[in-house]
């Protein structure tokens, strides 16, 4: 079954969107705040397809995905109490616990490394909000933090190019068909 080259196909059509540059800000400035995709599911197809754009699309995702953490940074601090039950609704509050412990023992460190972090980065801004981080480096730390992560994604995926399209195009369904027997193995795994 060739259903991921068909996926392939399509994601990379939208890459090519004239308006996909901005499908690309709202999506780094919602993911900052609230949404759970991150932006680097449409930033590494458009570096890809764009190659010649990547510095620039990989601005556009920082400068984005930082407001984006300013509106966190703000509901965190006025509306902690409105989304607590929503973050353990959706499985977020033990990374808000997290998140919590690392600003306690990093601070201004935490916000940095956030960017990379296998927690998700709305946790972080909310936090950040919550605990009163200052607002100056926490945007700074954001703007260093989230700038590395999607200037080394697209960079990366700009210098793979039309080569690594055509390689990704030609492999996509077995390591679309790999990537869901790991997480059924994983998931059978944690059940067992």
């Amino acid at each position: 079954m060739r259903i991921f080259s068909a996926l392939y196909e399509r994601v990379m059509q939208w890459a090519r969107h004239p308006h996909a540059v901005w499908y690309l800000a709202g999506l780094g400035f919602a993911e900052s705040s609230f949404f759970p995709v991150p932006p680097d599911v449409m930033l590494a197809p458009m570096s890809m397809a764009r190659p010649q754009r990547a510095v620039a699309l990989a601005l556009v995702t920082t400068l984005a995905s930082v407001a984006g953490g300013m509106a966190g940074y703000l509901i965190g601090m006025l509306a902690f109490d409105v989304i607590e039950p929503l973050l353990h609704q959706w499985g977020y509050f033990d990374e808000y616990l997290q998140a919590r412990q690392w600003f306690a023992e990093w601070g201004f460190w935490a916000i940095l490394v956030a960017g990379f972090s296998p927690i998700p980065y709305k946790v972080f801004t909310i936090t950040a909000g919550v605990v009163g981080m200052v607002f100056i480096p926490f945007v700074l730390a954001s703007a260093v933090g989230r700038g590395a992560r999607f200037f080394l994604v697209a960079l990366l995926m700009a210098w793979g190019g039309k080569g690594m399209e055509d390689r990704l195009r030609h492999w996509v369904d077995w390591l679309g068909w790999l990537t869901v027997l790991a997480v059924v193995i994983i998931v059978v795994a944690m059940k067992l």
